[in-house]
């Protein structure tokens, strides 16, 4: 297995003002796996400590202590000798640990020798129950389900990979029909590791399907284990409203639909929750492309889509004939897949906040809005080959935009303030906006 993040983390080694690193990410999309790995490769040494594993070790964090009692404790108890030059130590499941999370800021102010990466999978919702954190202390790494190019690494398409990041574009047409098979399979496995990891071994959907409904039951305990009593039967109905409100033909997220006469304030906390988790992607309209657009957004109409592509067809039952073969009635929900594919690879591969444009009578929308520098990049979606955008040309021809971008099934096409960018290699054209 290969992640992207990896050269990530190295970077964050190497810097001389380093602070502590925390990754951030949904239960299951390979935080641990990363952070292991990167010790692996990049260290002599690592000292792994589990909080929910080691009580006795979250227990020592409960007392104020020193940089040098701390040390001489996680030696103890792994056994080892922690070098600041040699050893990476790990904080995993640190939410379990809140005197764990507050001596970040003491190593930081301390002892920036040492190398600490952390994750904790509910870490958000700690942050919410008066944990007190060491703000400007620690940096944050976000971790998504690997995306699309990352899928191709694990099911060794290398080659092929090297083509896509070459802007091979010609030369790629000669296997345009692969490409198009590599990205159904995709959008049946989804990027969570475990579902990848066993696809690359067998490819048998089936047991991709048990790993991901495995995945959705671990998170639905979590519902019940770690939220708020009175709070959990609403965020199980939001979670389950999902599939449904990207069904639509326009996928802004309706109360109403959750629920008949449901309002915001009902469902405000089950949201929080959700987003704190990691287990929702939220983008929210912006009432103008203009800069910055964090200054036009509209806080009260957003879209709600799954962390994982792969998890949304769990969650649906969708079979993966149906995907793989294509089906007569499968025409509006392959929209909302390809849409949620497409905010995937945006938001894990971009630094730049991700929005949608709609006019304020809803007769024209943009599925995704980009900032870029001084830049506005209007990104329409479409599933097939059909390149005709009725909304584009409404919004082209309204703000004249320095550039717009389509991704579909399509060839590779620029024609100045234009390009199609092939769905297979949008992660290609996000990481050079970079």
């Amino acid at each position: 297995m290969k992640r992207n993040l990896i050269s990530e983390l190295n970077r964050w080694k190497k810097k001389p003002d380093r602070k502590p690193l925390i990754l951030r990410g949904a239960r299951q999309t390979g935080k641990t796996w990363l952070m292991t790995r990167f010790g692996t490769d990049s260290f002599s040494e690592t000292v792994y400590i589990n909080f929910e594993q080691s009580r006795n070790v979250a227990a020592l964090f409960k007392e104020n202590i020193e940089i040098k009692t701390i040390i001489q404790a996680l030696q103890v108890h792994s056994g080892k000798q922690v070098n600041p030059e040699t050893t990476l130590i790990i904080f995993d499941e640190i939410q379990e640990a809140p005197g764990a999370i507050t001596a970040l800021k003491y190593f930081c102010e301390n002892a920036p020798e040492y190398c600490i990466v952390a994750a904790g999978s509910l870490l958000g919702v700690a942050l919410h129950q008066s944990v007190s954190f060491p703000v400007g202390k620690v940096e944050f790494m976000d971790v998504y389900p690997m995306n699309f190019h990352e899928f191709l690494m694990a099911l060794g398409e290398d080659n092929l990979l090297e083509l896509i990041r070459d802007g091979e574009w010609e030369l790629l047409k000669v296997f345009k029909n692969k490409l198009a098979e590599r990205l159904r399979q995709y959008y049946i496995v989804g990027g969570m590791p475990e579902a990848v990891a066993q696809f690359s071994q067998d490819a048998d959907f089936k047991k991709v399907r048990q790993i991901q409904k495995n995945i959705l039951e671990a998170y639905e305990l979590d519902f019940s284990k770690h939220a708020p009593e009175r709070e959990v039967p609403r965020i199980r109905m939001v979670w389950n409203s999902i599939p449904g409100q990207l069904a639509k033909e326009k996928r802004k997220f309706v109360y109403s639909h959750i629920k008949e006469g449901a309002r915001a304030k009902d469902f405000e906390i089950a949201l929080v929750w959700l987003k704190d988790c990691g287990q929702v992607l939220k983008i929210h309209r912006v009432t103008k492309p203009g800069l910055p657009l964090k200054a036009y957004e509209d806080f009260t109409a957003f879209k709600l889509f799954l962390l994982d592509i792969g998890l949304l067809c769990a969650m649906t039952d969708l079979s993966p004939r149906v995907i793989l073969d294509g089906n007569a009635v499968f025409t509006e929900f392959k929209g909302a897949l390809i849409e949620q594919y497409v905010c995937q690879e945006l938001i894990s591969q971009s630094e730049n906040p991700v929005f949608y444009w709609s006019a304020e009578r809803g007769t024209s929308e943009i599925d995704f809005i980009l900032q870029v520098d001084s830049k506005i990049i209007p990104v329409e979606v479409k599933a097939e080959e059909n390149l005709k955008s009725k909304s584009l040309m409404v919004y082209q021809d309204k703000y004249s935009p320095e550039l717009a971008v389509r991704t579909s099934l399509s060839d590779y096409r620029n024609d100045g303030d234009m390009k199609n960018i092939p769905l297979w290699g949008l992660a290609r054209w996000v990481e050079g906006l970079g």
